[in-house]
């Protein structure tokens, strides 16, 4: 495991001195346009552990994705080992077909603190609501950024993430109702404490999410991607390709539905993905929204 073949893998050439916020974000945008956000090893038969040594290698040297425990536990040691003050949160993500936040925490997150102010770096969510920055830890302030306006709110000691996204437009009107548009314009994204949390507090999570038929994760393959101007996702057989701002205060959001022997093909030209094992997709209609 080493710093170099990590930045090989991202594409980073920036300073490795710095430890200031343009830094942080250079290299956070970086990592979440060359690492996906997948769950793909649910559905080839793959087992997801949490042992650094195990993500690394996933990850940098077989230059697959993962999700949110792996994503931001790989960020969290390498701002780390680069001297940025970071710790982990837990996160309870909220499901907008039921309207209630989950009762398990099951997201990871890296609080960075530089010069006294706290920061959110989530590289661990994927579709439209992964940040493209890291968000300054402050209640009730707007924060722009290129997939739309987040913003945290704080109500005893915890504390909400909402995203408002701008007007969709899709070309293709047969996906104008599809189940993964989100409809509203303000969407909670998740809640969590300030109370720091290590990867051991995610291990019951981690088998749960790719085990239980009740978990998201078992009912949908995902796997998406950031561009420099939007980001592109695998949903069981659909492919969508989302550019932000793509009119004044609209996102253009295109659908295409792939046959079997497309999947493989789109997963290494769109995502730069080769499996070891034979993927089965998988689309149950659910909570999962772009």
């Amino acid at each position: 495991m080493n710093l170099e073949e990590y930045f090989a893998r991202t594409g980073y050439r920036g300073s490795l001195e710095k430890q200031d916020l343009e830094t942080l974000t250079d290299i956070f945008q970086h990592h979440i346009r060359a690492v996906p956000f997948e769950n793909l090893s649910i559905h080839c038969g793959e087992k997801i552990t949490l042992e650094l040594e195990h993500v690394y290698n996933k990850i940098v040297q077989r230059k697959r994705g993962g999700w949110c425990m792996e994503n931001n536990q790989l960020l969290g040691w390498v701002l780390k080992c680069l001297g940025y003050d970071t710790s982990f949160l837990g996160a309870y993500v909220f499901n907008p077909h039921q309207n209630a936040y989950a009762t398990i925490m099951t997201h990871l997150l890296v609080k960075v603190v530089i010069d006294g102010k706290a920061y959110i770096v989530d590289g661990g969510f994927g579709v439209s609501y992964q940040m493209w920055q890291p968000m300054e830890l402050v209640s009730g302030k707007d924060q722009p950024q290129a997939p739309g306006v987040f913003r945290f709110t704080e109500k005893n000691a915890i504390w909400y993430l909402e995203k408002m996204r701008r007007k969709q437009y899709i070309p293709n009107q047969n996906f104008s109702n599809s189940d993964l548009l989100e409809k509203k314009e303000c969407r909670k994204v998740y809640m969590f404490s300030l109370e720091p949390r290590t990867v051991e507090d995610f291990r019951f999570q981690c088998t749960y999410l790719q085990t239980s038929p009740d978990s998201l994760f078992t009912k949908k393959s995902i796997c998406t991607l950031q561009t420099t101007d939007g980001f592109r996702a695998l949903i069981g057989w659909t492919f969508t390709e989302t550019t932000y701002n793509y009119k004044e205060n609209m996102d253009l959001v295109e659908f295409v539905t792939l046959e079997d022997e497309e999947v493989e093909k789109t997963l290494k030209e769109k995502f730069n993905i080769t499996l070891d094992r034979k993927l089965v997709p998988i689309n149950v209609k659910g909570s999962y929204t772009i």
